[in-house]
């Protein structure tokens, strides 16, 4: 069965409820996305863990090598990482105790997302997640609205 992404409501409740983010592939690399979208959830307040191996800094954010070393409780872990590279992704995310793996727009796979749905973890492809947070009004905005 293929799996479907959880509804507008309970993506609100995931983000609102959401304080930490590892994003996997981060990039100091301004030409990648994943350097904009972390911009963006910074700027609407959430606390961004990059993790990239190859990275030291992005955006003023320490970078960890691996999504075990981020030294805090992560909600959600979103990837920037070819669909290949995520059942492991998956794995590591229900082994640190995440609440959710969110793949961006256009990654898919259905082994990561049972993987990680097995170990309770909710579980979104092929969605970007700072156009989702912008979608749905959540995070804390220049206008000072609060998450």
């Amino acid at each position: 069965m293929a799996h479907t992404n959880p509804g507008p409501r309970a993506l609100r409740n995931l983000l609102e409820g959401t304080a930490t983010i590892a994003m996997i592939g981060a990039s100091s690399n301004t030409d990648r996305p994943s350097h904009d979208v972390m911009r963006f959830l910074l700027d609407r307040g959430f606390r961004v863990f990059p993790v990239n191996p190859n990275e030291s800094e992005v955006l003023g954010q320490r970078a960890w090598p691996s999504l075990r070393a981020v030294p805090e409780r992560v909600d959600v872990v979103d990837v920037f990482r070819r669909a290949e590279h995520t059942p492991a992704i998956a794995d590591e995310a229900v082994s640190v105790g995440a609440r959710a793996l969110w793949l961006q727009r256009g990654i898919r796979n259905d082994d990561a997302a049972r993987r990680a749905a097995a170990g309770g973890l909710v579980v979104v492809m092929d969605l970007c997640i700072a156009e989702t947070v912008l979608r749905l009004g959540v995070g804390t905005s220049a206008s000072g609205s609060e998450r």
